[in-house]
């Protein structure tokens, strides 16, 4: 898939609003993440759910990831074979279908994995970020929508960029903060 066209209307294209800032975009409600998520799909997005509800560990998370994303029976169950298998899947060996316009991944519930290992939590987002850069260098789009049950979540910066909620709620008030 090619990078986005300069010629369209970009501020009405939903993917890239989404990873225009940063490859990771947080979500609180759950409506408004499956109103994106039909939008994506109406686009031709491959889409590829991970629940990380039940205060999942590391090691259980990573092998949500390694089912969902049809990872090699190799497959370490560590954080660096997390990295490795997600270049594979951001170079289409596995995982991921290059025929689609792109992957979103989508990690609900994420805030009860970092309410039991923030830093891990943290590594996660990044790894997804960078092998989502690492996806857009060779044509292979790919993003990460993260629903939080908490309207405060805030991690600090991942792949590089800071973490920026969607943009049907980036506003405190659209959160019912303010």
């Amino acid at each position: 898939m090619a990078a986005f066209d300069v010629g369209d209307d970009l501020d009405q294209d939903l993917a890239y609003r989404l990873i225009r800032d940063s490859f990771v975009s947080l979500f609180w409600r759950r409506r408004v993440l499956q109103d994106a998520l039909a939008n994506l799909r109406g686009q031709d997005y491959e889409i590829v759910e991970i629940d990380a509800s039940g205060r999942p560990s590391t090691l259980e998370l990573l092998d949500r990831f390694s089912t969902a994303l049809s990872f090699p029976a190799y497959f370490g169950r560590n954080l660096n074979a997390l990295n490795d298998c997600l270049g594979d899947v951001a170079e289409g060996q596995y995982g991921s279908d290059l025929r689609r316009t792109g992957l979103v991944l989508v990690l609900h519930h994420f805030d009860d994995f970092v309410g039991d290992d923030p830093r891990d939590a943290q590594v996660v987002l990044d790894i997804v970020a960078d092998q989502c850069r690492l996806g857009a260098l060779i044509g292979h789009r790919m993003m990460c929508l993260v629903q939080t049950d908490d309207t405060r979540h805030d991690l600090a910066p991942v792949g590089r960029s800071r973490l920026a909620w969607n943009p049907a709620e980036w506003l405190w008030s659209q959160r019912g903060l303010a």
